[in-house]
């Protein structure tokens, strides 16, 4: 999208207009469109905050990085997200039943996870040790910073709300509702982008489309249902943010196959194999840990 032409803006805000009809639909084929107004009506400040803080800087930073450094560049650093959240679980506190009903619950790091995630970090950096070395610092700010803004805004966005709606709500109900109170970021957003740019063309209308029924409404309700199946389980919770990995592996099997880029370097496949082990060893230790009775 970024090489294709058009304005970042349009890329970020298009995405998630297209995501609320769609969104809208499924929701409401199983008739829970008003549980959910019900919910945001009692608690809109609360889906307004974290709805921006997840879906608005999440998004908007990473298309911004994608528009003015390399593609590589953003998704390798994207992967930062993976211990991310792992960071932000002191920080986060989950209801939890005791002797005196509810209660507030603060986890503390956890550290084999963490090691695990570190891992995977440590591949996502090999990968890229070819093409660091060619890359001038002002691309390198643009790909890095907003990227690191977006790692923590996506994990803290998503875990608050999920801790917010419990059992109220399910995955469909709560990426809709995620979607709609992101609206008026991303109205201004489009304003901004009308005024400094334009509308935009054909082209970027199609591939907006593209992303968001395919990466916004089929791979976020698949994410969001995964870390509702975690819910308690910080463990877990960091398995499944580390298979966001993955998305690194497959655009370079993708550039092969699809785009006739030239095969990677020993480095790069030797990094490809360090997140393959990471993530395989998220999996294996977070079961075995679930499996074992304390």
């Amino acid at each position: 999208m970024a090489l294709s032409g058009g304005s970042w803006i349009w890329s970020a805000s298009l995405r998630y207009f297209f995501m609320c009809p769609l969104l809208l639909v499924i929701v409401g084929l199983r008739g829970n469109l008003r549980p959910l107004f019900v919910e945001m009506r009692t608690h809109l400040s609360i889906w307004l905050l974290w709805s921006t803080i997840g879906f608005g800087l999440f998004y908007a930073p990473l298309t911004f990085a994608a528009a003015y450094s390399p593609g590589w560049l953003t998704a390798a650093t994207w992967q930062v997200t993976i211990i991310a959240g792992t960071l932000l679980v002191p920080f986060l506190a989950f209801p939890a039943p005791s002797s005196h009903g509810i209660s507030k619950v603060r986890e503390k790091i956890p550290l084999k996870s963490l090691l695990l995630s570190l891992i995977i970090l440590s591949g996502i950096a090999v990968m890229q040790v070819d093409h660091a070395k060619i890359l001038p610092w002002q691309s390198a700010l643009s790909g890095t910073i907003p990227v690191l803004l977006a790692a923590f805004a996506y994990p803290l966005g998503n875990r608050q709300m999920m801790k917010h709606c419990q059992q109220r709500l399910d995955v469909f109900q709560r990426v809709l509702g995620m979607t709609l109170a992101s609206l008026p970021f991303w109205l201004l957003l489009g304003f901004f982008g009308f005024t400094t740019s334009g509308l935009p063309n054909k082209g970027q209308l199609l591939q907006t489309f593209i992303v968001a029924l395919s990466s916004g409404v089929i791979a976020t309700l698949l994410f969001f249902r995964a870390t509702d199946m975690a819910r308690g389980d910080i463990r877990q919770l960091s398995a499944i943010e580390a298979t966001q990995a993955g998305e690194v592996v497959f655009t370079v099997l993708g550039e092969i196959l699809l785009l006739s880029s030239p095969l990677p370097s020993f480095t790069s496949w030797l990094g490809m194999g360090l997140v393959i082990l990471g993530m395989i060893s998220h999996s294996y230790f977070s079961q075995k840990e679930q499996s074992t009775p304390s």
